[in-house]
């Protein structure tokens, strides 16, 4: 199906995601000041969410970006979570923020977890833009989080279906009603 055949339905509007990320960047700047903190970006998805982070905060950071799959091409979960992209930079000793786009099943982000703890980075933390609850299959809970949504497949601000609608400037979901 063509993008333009689909029907997003708004959730959260561009001046929304704005406003939260402005709030999470001074609540990051706040509690990270003085800290080395290292931001790694999970791709793809968040990659539009941390580049507006970044430059909400006040603080100088370093990044790094890592990417895994548990989708493919589909709307469900395979449940299997691939590392597809590593760090290229050591954490060992810094402060770590893991930046994700949604918490979905939990799965991906704990597989990340799991590894990254294994580098020993002085501190581990999440930032997730969104929080689905309804489907976690683990129990992860991000220090920064901002906004929780329905059990709907989402898309907009960097988070996409089949490569498809990154662009969006807001966060919608795919409407498959008849």
């Amino acid at each position: 199906m063509a993008e333009n055949e689909w029907v997003i339905v708004r959730l959260i509007s561009e001046q929304e995601i704005g406003n939260r990320v402005r709030e999470l960047g001074e609540s990051i700047s706040h509690d990270y000041e003085g800290a080395d903190l290292h931001l790694i970006c999970v791709l793809k998805g968040a990659w539009v969410f941390m580049a507006d982070l970044v430059r909400q905060m006040a603080i100088p950071v370093t990044t790094d970006f890592i990417a895994v799959s548990s989708y493919g091409a589909g709307r469900e979960s395979s449940g299997k979570v691939t590392l597809v992209s590593d760090l290229r930079v050591p954490i060992e000793g810094k402060d770590v923020l893991l930046v994700e786009d949604i918490v979905d099943t939990g799965l991906s982000l704990q597989f990340l977890l799991d590894t990254l703890a294994c580098q020993r980075p002085r501190s581990l933390e999440i930032c997730a833009l969104l929080d689905k609850p309804a489907r976690h299959q683990v129990q992860i809970e991000p220090r920064y989080l901002g906004f929780t949504v329905p059990d709907r497949f989402i898309v907009g601000y960097g988070i996409d279906y089949d490569e498809q609608f990154r662009h969006l400037p807001y966060i919608g979901y795919i409407d498959v009603s008849p």
